[in-house]
């Protein structure tokens, strides 16, 4: 009988001890559940920002290709329209003075050769500026 008294000794510490330990096993659960879902929230928000980059960046590189198109297709018609404006006025001239031809043939060249150059810085000061980054 020396066994039942022992057990009764025994039985408030033994419930007493099961109750904290199985409270902190729950509490221990809630906090890992809490801890994934801010792991969770921080791995949405990396994504989102990685992609948003990426977006900008592809997005900067199609506006300075297209600009850079547009300025090339702006000089080439600048080019055409200014040699058909010369090939004009060397017929016209041809017909009134055909001396003045060569004389204007030279002019033209001249002034063709000049407007490739600032084309070319143009395009060249163009390219430096798009190249740096904006702040």
């Amino acid at each position: 009988m020396k066994i039942l008294p022992t057990f009764k000794q025994f039985a408030p510490l033994v419930l007493t001890s099961t109750l904290f330990i199985g409270t902190s096993a729950v509490s221990f659960a809630q906090s890992s559940a809490s801890q994934d879902m801010k792991t969770a929230g921080t791995d949405t928000k990396n994504a989102a920002k990685s992609t948003g980059h990426g977006i900008k960046k592809g997005t900067t590189t199609g506006y300075h290709k297209t600009k850079e198109g547009t300025t090339t297709a702006y000089d080439k018609t600048k080019e055409g329209s200014t040699k058909a404006y010369d090939k004009t006025k060397e017929g016209t001239q041809k017909v009134f003075d055909p001396d003045k031809e060569s004389s204007s043939k030279v002019k033209d060249k001249s002034k063709e050769s000049t407007q490739k150059v600032k084309d070319k810085s143009k395009e060249t000061e163009q390219k430096v500026n798009d190249s740096t980054p904006p702040q």
